[in-house]
């Protein structure tokens, strides 16, 4: 019996990819750049919020210098919009009822920095029993490195073999993997099932309620 899941954030516990991309085109408006079509925006996010930037600039503006500026006006503008059209996919809170009533503890480890991914679970998910809530911040290196794994081990001590990592991409299967915990990719999110594939997922589920089976 698994006794932790620890979840991906953006693509799968919570549709965010237009206040993302909406943050990211206002940064670069503000920056005289051209901003891109919403639908681009899955492809690009996944590796937290500056490789977003290098991704969405032009190649000649991707310096150290911009790249900062373009970051502050984006985190400026989604500290106070990060929950205008942000949704929870459906079927999410069933699931997380159902395992807070199993007694099964939750996590969060995202590449999204720490201050937005602890209001967006506090906006949404603060009834469910989540003990561990890590995004991106300083000492511990984006995902697919496996580190932000193992400080939410540290918080939350479980052994490996009773993990669930569950994510919407191949860096959240490659992170379990490096993590040496079971991963689950949902087919719900940003990416492909063919991607998810490509990147060794150990279960592909379709419907979050899918994820009870596993335990």
């Amino acid at each position: 019996m698994k006794s932790l899941v620890i979840f991906d954030l953006d693509g799968t516990l919570l549709n965010t990819i237009d206040d993302l991309g909406n943050a990211c085109n206002e940064a670069l408006r503000q920056m005289g750049y051209q901003p891109h079509a919403l639908t681009s925006y899955p492809m690009m996010v996944g590796n937290g919020i500056t490789r977003l930037i290098e991704r969405a600039l032009p190649d000649e503006a991707r310096t150290e210098r911009i790249i900062a500026e373009v970051r502050r006006h984006f985190m400026a503008y989604y500290d106070n919009h990060c929950c205008d059209m942000t949704v929870p996919y459906p079927g999410i809170e069933l699931l997380l009822e159902e395992l807070t009533r199993r007694n099964i503890n939750l996590a969060v480890t995202s590449n999204k920095y720490q201050r937005a991914v602890s209001l967006l679970i506090s906006r949404y998910f603060s009834k469910y029993n989540f003990k561990v809530v890590l995004g991106q911040h300083d000492g511990v290196p984006p995902k697919p490195d496996p580190s932000i794994v193992f400080e939410a081990l540290s918080q939350c001590p479980t052994p490996k073999s009773d993990v669930l990592y569950v994510g919407d991409s191949g860096v959240d299967m490659e992170t379990a993997r490096r993590a040496c915990v079971e991963s689950v990719g949902v087919t719900w999110g940003f990416r492909s099932e063919k991607e998810l594939r490509a990147a060794y997922a150990d279960h592909i589920i379709e419907e979050p309620c899918d994820l009870i089976g596993l335990l």
